[in-house]
């Protein structure tokens, strides 16, 4: 009898063991093994990560053809029944969801102390951002988050494609004219990759990503209100690269407190949530194209407030 062998399934936002698994069992085996566990039906199910002869395995493939190591950590994407049923009901507006904190009184006192400095410091030394392409000379830089940024990552569906924020592929290539674009994804690397991968991001013809950060380049900070708290500095970025600084750099995610480091250069995107009603509405990416647009020819964003980027308008334009 072949040894048990463990997995651990990623979905929704949860992580799921299965111990029971061996290596003479199939594809299909593990798939309604999910199902059990999650609800999500085979053929809805779609596991990233898993190889056969370069391609995603056949349902009757073993899982020793895999070569999966123990502990393996795989992602699933699937939808149940009810969310696809719940999904056809009538759209709603998409609305702004707020769960981040109201962190204006730490922002002047955080970016200029010591111990946060020589921790962005040590970061510079001993971190290696992920380089893509090489940087273009004379452009300015667009840091991107992914979760809710680029994709909704809590709700479930068969592929990353459908939870994707609308005109995405749209603003990357709008961005890319002025800007190299840059991943920042407070996870592991092999996520950021599984996701640009999905969403067609990593290979696409009409712009090419920068480099990509993860979770190893973020800094812990204490703050008075809410504790220990994990944020972004871009200093990690800036001491990395002499083409980038505070005054060309802007950077977007949907939580505030990842701008504690460097307010002036962050702009706040409105969270995309629950993607089968809002993907409808949503024209968030969009509207911070033609903002990237408008800034772009600025040599200087150190004066903007990006809080009010909606109603920026161009000098030309005033």
């Amino acid at each position: 009898m072949a040894a048990p062998m463990k997995l651990i399934v990623k979905w929704s936002g949860q992580e799921y063991e299965f111990t029971e698994v061996t290596g003479t069992d199939t594809v299909k085996y593990l798939k309604e093994a999910i199902h059990e566990k999650t609800g999500v039906l085979p053929q809805r199910q779609k596991i990233l990560g898993l190889k056969f002869k370069g391609k995603p395995p056949g349902d009757d493939v073993q899982l020793c053809a895999l070569n999966i190591k123990p502990n393996t950590k795989i992602m699933m994407m699937g939808t149940r029944e009810e969310t696809i049923i719940a999904a056809n009901a009538k759209p709603t507006d998409i609305g702004e969801v707020v769960d981040d904190f109201d962190i204006e009184d730490e922002e002047v006192s955080t970016e200029r102390r010591e111990e946060y400095l020589q921790k962005v410091e040590r970061r510079v030394k001993e971190y290696e951002i992920k380089v893509v392409n090489e940087s273009r000379p004379g452009k300015k830089l667009l840091v991107l988050d992914v979760d809710y940024t680029f994709f909704d990552h809590r709700s479930v569906a068969e592929n990353a494609l459908e939870l994707m924020r609308p005109n995405l592929h749209e603003f990357l290539t709008s961005a890319y004219e002025d800007y190299d674009i840059a991943i920042w994804s407070a996870t592991n690397m092999k996520w950021i990759d599984v996701k640009m991968r999905e969403l067609g991001v990593a290979d696409n013809p009409n712009y090419k990503l920068a480099f990509m950060v993860d979770s190893r380049a973020c800094i812990t900070i204490h703050t008075q209100k809410y504790g220990i708290i994990e944020t972004k500095p871009l200093g990690v970025i800036w001491g990395k690269y002499e083409q980038y600084n505070p005054k060309n750099t802007i950077m977007f995610d949907d939580l505030r407190r990842n701008f504690l480091m460097n307010p002036q250069n962050g702009l706040k995107i409105r969270p995309f949530r629950e993607a089968y009603k809002n993907r409808y509405h949503d024209k968030e990416l969009m509207r911070l194209a033609k903002y990237l647009r408008d800034i772009a020819p600025l040599d200087d964003f150190s004066h903007l407030n990006h809080r009010h980027w909606e109603r920026y308008k161009p000098p030309s334009s005033r």
